[in-house]
């Protein structure tokens, strides 16, 4: 092993997502994980923020709620995928995608969290966490 002076670099090295170590069963098969996206902009209207978003739930069926301000809102919904990474990057993709469909707030998304289908349910089980999405919809703070 060799020792990193001062103002010297040190090159970085990571595991591509869907490696495995050896030895690890292969998890090919889809789960579900439940996304909680957050954006944040300039003020819009309301009634425009709330029509966006109810054509982003029309767009993307899986979307079980959102909550808005004018100048922020969180979008919560189930995604099928192979794994976290799989998971994440479609949720990182999903407002910019449907800026101009949906015509969502030049917003930037400033949170994401990205859990199994078995950390929500227990977090809901131990009293934590946010409820079950009920109603579904987009809603005001």
């Amino acid at each position: 092993m060799t020792s990193v002076g001062a103002g010297e670099e040190r090159a970085l090295t990571s595991v591509a997502a869907g490696d495995r170590y050896q030895g690890e069963k292969p998890r090919d098969l889809p789960r579900l994980w439940h996304v909680t996206l957050s954006v944040s902009g300039e003020e819009a209207p309301l009634k425009e923020v709330r029509r966006a978003l109810e054509q982003l739930a029309h767009d993307h069926p899986f979307l079980l709620t959102s909550r808005y301000a004018n100048d922020h809102a969180e979008i919560r919904y189930w995604e099928e995928a192979r794994d976290l990474h799989d998971a994440a990057a479609v949720a990182l993709r999903l407002w910019g995608e449907h800026r101009q469909t949906a015509g969502l707030p030049p917003w930037e998304i400033v949170g994401l969290e990205v859990i199994d289908r078995q950390t929500y349910h227990q977090r809901i089980a131990e009293g934590y966490g946010p409820p079950p999405a009920t109603p579904v919809g987009a809603h005001p703070f």
